[in-house]
């Protein structure tokens, strides 16, 4: 029974027994003996549930699963640990931290006040430019935050659109992979309420707490006295990240490059080379029709650092595996 309605039943108890009877006293106890063995209840259900012959014999049934799900587990926190997600940088209040910032004025110093914030992904602006930056957020973001138009910038923005959209697919393809486990064990309903924890260490599980690291920029004014305060928010995420590879394009004329064709590497893109290949890994030949969960990625047949080309005819479509054994290698 959940503790908020004991603790409404002992009220009533309260006001409806006579605090000098017997039974008033024995009410309590009971009430709070149920209290206090209720979490204890808990623990030993918890137990028998996973010491249970049901419970050992759906882990051993699925161990396969967990082991292929902690496998790209691993995969996930590699892309995280190698991806690199800066891009520009504002250089308002860059030297901020060496002053020191006081409101010594006697009228005001217990009111709330507004604070500008000092960070690199922060431009401290105009109220005029916050709002322009609402409505053009690409031209603002790349004028203050110094993202320039040339073609390492444009590498730039495709190396971290690369990393955002692969983490992006891994992120998505454990968390499915977390729901299909649940599925197939169907725990009891208080063991993911109670012991969500305790369920995924017996099952063997690693989970990721990784979440896609979107750079984000802002745009924020803050009155002189500190009355009022704007911010306008910009995500790079992978929409965002191909509109701005786009105007770059379009603003320094590299559509024929290298760097250029690599502006077309876009989540369209990569779709439409997974459905050309049937969804099916071309070094291992495995497809999703095999395994539901394959976590597939769109390789260059001739690496970008030697000269490849984000054209269909350089892609190739291959399982996480197979793409991370390959890595930057021309494979005949």
């Amino acid at each position: 029974m959940p503790t908020p309605i004991l603790l409404l039943l002992l009220l009533a108890a309260v006001i409806v027994v006579p605090v000098t009877t017997e039974s008033f006293w024995l009410t309590v106890l009971a009430l709070v003996a149920i209290l206090i063995a209720n979490p204890i209840v808990r623990v030993i259900r918890m137990n028998l549930y996973f010491a249970s012959e049901h419970f050992q014999t759906l882990k051993t049934e699925i161990a396969s699963v967990v082991a292929e799900h902690n496998d790209v587990v691993d995969h996930v926190e590699e892309i995280r640990a190698r991806g690199s997600f800066e891009l520009g940088s504002s250089s308002s209040g860059q030297y901020a931290h060496l002053a020191s910032f006081e409101n010594t004025s006697a009228w005001n110093n217990r009111r709330d006040r507004n604070v500008a914030e000092r960070a690199p992904h922060v431009h401290n602006a105009s109220l005029q430019v916050v709002r322009n930056a609402s409505t053009d957020p690409l031209k603002y973001v790349m004028k203050y935050f110094s993202i320039k138009a040339d073609k390492n910038t444009l590498a730039d923005v495709q190396r971290v659109a690369d990393d955002i959209a692969r983490l992006e697919e891994a992120v998505a393809n454990v968390k499915q992979r977390e729901a299909d486990i649940t599925a197939k064990i169907d725990p009891p309903a208080f063991i993911l309420k109670h012991f969500r924890r305790e369920y995924w260490d017996r099952v063997g599980v690693h989970l990721s707490p990784i979440e896609v690291p979107y750079p984000q920029y802002k745009f924020q004014y803050t009155s002189a006295g500190g009355n009022s305060s704007q911010t306008t928010r910009i995500e790079l995420n992978t929409p965002t990240l191909e509109a701005l590879s786009a105007t770059l394009v379009e603003k320094i004329r590299w559509a024929k490059s290298a760097a250029g064709q690599r502006a077309l590497m876009t989540t369209k893109l990569r779709s439409q080379i997974k459905e050309r290949d049937n969804h099916t890994c071309l070094s291992c030949a495995v497809s999703l029709a095999d395994e539901p969960h394959l976590l597939l990625e769109v390789d260059h047949i001739m690496p970008v650092s030697k000269g490849g080309l984000s054209v269909p005819e350089n892609l190739q479509t291959l399982c996480w595996k197979c793409n991370r054994t390959k890595g930057a290698k021309v494979v005949a």
